[in-house]
């Protein structure tokens, strides 16, 4: 196409661009949502805007090699801006190594909601694809504008940042725009339609599977799958953690502490609420043998942990300040100061955690103010744009209702509220959208990850810097100074933020109905006889404490009410609800919480996947003639009624093909009686049937019993000649 016979309308206006707009439309997706999660989409949409303009300006000016070597060159620029965007004292510890490093970690499922300055990464990432596939799909260059687009949309795939249906439709674009884009103008599209459609099912299928390697939640969940356990959910100490629907409790053994003290075992935390998940933004380093303690008072607390299988993370009390033993050479020390293993902790190997456990009081608490250090507002007040406003006005309203006029209050009040409103259940369905606006608003029940993030993101919007923390609950006490911990421990719990304190711990999950479900599992299992449920210090009943032992930190490092809640709190907040204030609520859902037995709809990633699966079977049977025998089979065996001659017509057809499967067709200028004695027919039944057909067929004349009887004698000869993978066998 010359430059003078381009015109942008007659570009636009094709089925190919079609393809194209729902390809560019699945990767801008991924990039809205960034954008939406870490600063707002504002800019997004008009650089988006700025990129189609200058496309359009430029597409009748280049051709397709220009196009893409300018893509190259802004793709460059855009990567070399991301650069310098980040804060100089981070940008000198990246090197060649650390760049290629990020980039496997990117292409191996690692989320870009990692990055630090995420928001400019996707604004610097957008002009390139875009820029490139517009140019080249306004050329009609359609195979080079999916290659380019579906680059990108091939990363988010890796990065496990696309899910399902945004790589179905940017692969049915792709498809569209290759095949459709490139059959139309030959002519050919009628006629290969159906091998278009087979490439796209294909195409879909192959990519929804690659979709589910990176980040395990990128691709459809058909029934059947098990639950997860809460601790793969939640403590392999991953820098994602996904919110999932039920869930199930693991009794083995994971590990044994010994400590002087009781604590939560902390594994790590997460700063960036994506809506549907938790990612911790950063990078980690090597462990160089000190860490900072927390900004105020402390307490030591020195812990061994031995683990008793295999273990993918480091629990330990909060703030770890040093490890000793063997692993700490694979030590490494995650952007929140959190221990992480950088390979497996193998069963029966030992570390030794000292911890400064900050100490304070709950005067301290109240009294704490909200003078921030700004890194901290920055990053632990961010919440996605699209974070619906009744959340905050929800949060605002426990906050006023409890009197509370102080972050420590306020943390205080919703801890209380949710713990309150809410029942425990491991069998859960996960909403849609913003979980913690399903959580508050929508749902009556939830776990650990669900209380933690609705608690964590209403905090947020009161101006109160707050994280999810995962790990393990302290575990079952068999000695005055070792805990023995199972997976059934793993947890999630909130992390606030005071000045001149550092991370407080606040826990909404109902206390007592976790350790009812938790107790009710171990039991289960050791009746079922399960493995790895107890070690030589358990299932012997329960340490005690002697007589003489006093408890510490009964006062300094656990938060204690210092707010009392309004009464009617609840009942004002959720009218119509029957539970009384104050119940902490209960177990539902059995001790593996097993998915319920009640029917649920499919969810729109089934639907689609099951649509796609549809269509393709019917392109694949069309393409390798599926449909032919299958229409020609029901041909054969239903007759509709119709009028007499039209009946008598169709039954000598249907008997004629019966002959044609048996003999030969009749061959053209041959008539029926003739067609008869040569093939060898003596059935009277036919010959009869053949009489009608001539007499219809030549005459016009048939009457309502010509056509009863023809039709039931097309009926019978079909019954006696049953077809077998296209053959006719006689009935004997």
């Amino acid at each position: 196409m010359s430059d003078s016979e381009w015109s942008l309308r007659d570009a636009i206006v094709t089925p190919g661009m079609l393809g194209i707009a729902l390809l560019t439309a699945s990767y801008l997706r991924v990039l809205v949502h960034v954008t939406d999660v870490v600063g707002g989409t504002g800019a997004l949409y008009l650089e988006v805007g700025v990129v189609l303009a200058v496309g359009a300006v430029l597409a009748a000016r280049v051709d397709a090699r220009t196009a893409l070597l300018g893509t190259g060159a802004v793709l460059v620029g855009g990567m070399s801006l991301y650069y310098f965007s980040i804060p100089a004292s981070q940008r000198a510890l990246i090197d060649v190594g650390a760049v290629f490093t990020d980039l496997a970690a990117l292409l191996s499922g690692l989320s870009v909601f990692r990055l630090v300055q995420a928001e400019i990464w996707a604004l610097a990432m957008v002009p390139a694809p875009l820029l490139g596939s517009w140019l080249l799909a306004l050329r009609g260059e359609y195979p080079l504008s999916a290659a380019v687009g579906g680059s990108a949309l091939g990363m988010f795939v890796l990065t496990g940042d696309a899910g399902f249906l945004t790589t179905l439709t940017g692969v049915v674009g792709a498809a569209i725009a290759v095949g459709f884009g490139e059959l139309t103008p030959r002519r050919a599209i009628a006629a290969h339609w159906d091998t278009v459609v087979l490439v796209v099912t294909v195409m879909i299928v192959l990519s929804s599977t690659v979709s589910l390697v990176p980040g395990g939640a990128g691709g459809p969940v058909l029934g059947g799958a098990a639950a997860p356990t809460v601790e793969g959910n939640v403590v392999d100490n991953a820098d994602t953690v996904g919110i999932v629907g039920a869930i199930r409790l693991s009794p083995e053994v994971r590990f044994t502490v010994e400590s002087e003290r009781q604590a939560y075992w902390r594994v790590g935390s997460y700063d960036r609420y994506t809506g549907g998940s938790w990612v911790r933004s950063g990078e980690t380093r090597s462990y160089d043998g000190e860490l900072d303690p927390p900004p105020g008072p402390s307490i030591e607390v020195e812990q061994t942990v031995t683990a008793e299988t295999t273990l993918n993370s480091m629990p330990a009390a909060w703030k770890p300040v040093s490890v000793e033993g063997n692993v700490q050479r694979a030590t490494q020390v995650t952007s929140e100061d959190g221990l992480r293993a950088a390979a497996p902790i193998a069963d029966g190997e030992s570390y030794t955690v000292v911890s400064q456990r900050p100490g304070y009081t709950v005067d301290d608490l109240r009294e704490a103010g909200t003078d921030y250090p700004d890194a901290v507002e920055q990053r632990y007040l961010a919440l996605p744009e699209s974070t619906p406003d009744r959340v905050g006005e929800r949060a605002a309203t426990v906050a006023d209702r409890a009197n509370a006029s102080t972050p420590y209050a306020t943390a205080l009040a919703v801890e209380q509220y949710l713990e309150r409103s809410k029942e425990y259940s491991l069998n859960v369905e996960r909403p849609r959208g913003s979980v913690a606006d399903a959580f508050l608003f929508e749902m009556e029940a939830g776990y650990c990850t669900y209380y933690a993030t609705t608690m964590a993101v209403m905090l947020r919007t009161q101006g109160i810097p707050a994280r999810m923390a995962t790990g393990y609950t302290p575990g079952e006490r068999v000695a005055e100074d070792e805990w023995v911990v199972r997976g059934l421990n793993a947890h999630a719990w909130v992390e606030v933020y005071f000045p001149d304190v550092g991370w407080v711990r606040f826990d909404p999950t109902p206390g007592a109905a976790r350790e009812a479900a938790a107790e009710q599992r171990i039991e289960q299992a050791r009746e079922a006889g399960e493995s790895g449920v107890d070690t030589n210090r358990t299932g012997e009943g329960e340490w005690t404490p002697t007589p003489t032992e006093t408890a510490t930190d009964a006062t300094a490092n656990e938060t204690v009410d210092a707010v009392t809640v309004t009464a009617n709190l609840e009942d004002a907040l959720r009218p119509g609800r029957d539970a009384p204030n104050g119940t902490v609520g209960n177990f539902t859902g059995g001790a593996d919480g097993e998915r319920s037995d009640d029917p649920t709809l499919p969810t729109p990633e089934e639907v689609g996947y099951g649509l796609v699966l549809l269509i393709g079977g019917v392109a694949a049977g069309r393409r390798f003639g599926l449909d032919d025998r299958l229409y020609r089979f029901v041909w054969l065996r239903y007759q509709p009624r119709d009028a007499p001659v039209a009946d008598v017509e169709r039954a000598y057809d249907r008997i004629e093909t019966l002959l044609g499967v048996r003999y030969r067709p009749r061959r053209p200028g041959e008539t029926v009686d003739d067609y008869l004695d040569r093939v060898g027919v003596t059935d009277t039944r036919v010959h009869r049937v053949a009489a009608l057909y001539e007499r219809a067929r030549y005459g016009g004349d048939a009457t309502e019993s010509d056509a009863d009887e023809a039709v039931e004698t097309a009926d019978t000869l079909v019954a006696e000649r049953t077809p077998v993978l296209g053959r006719f066998r006689r009935s004997r």
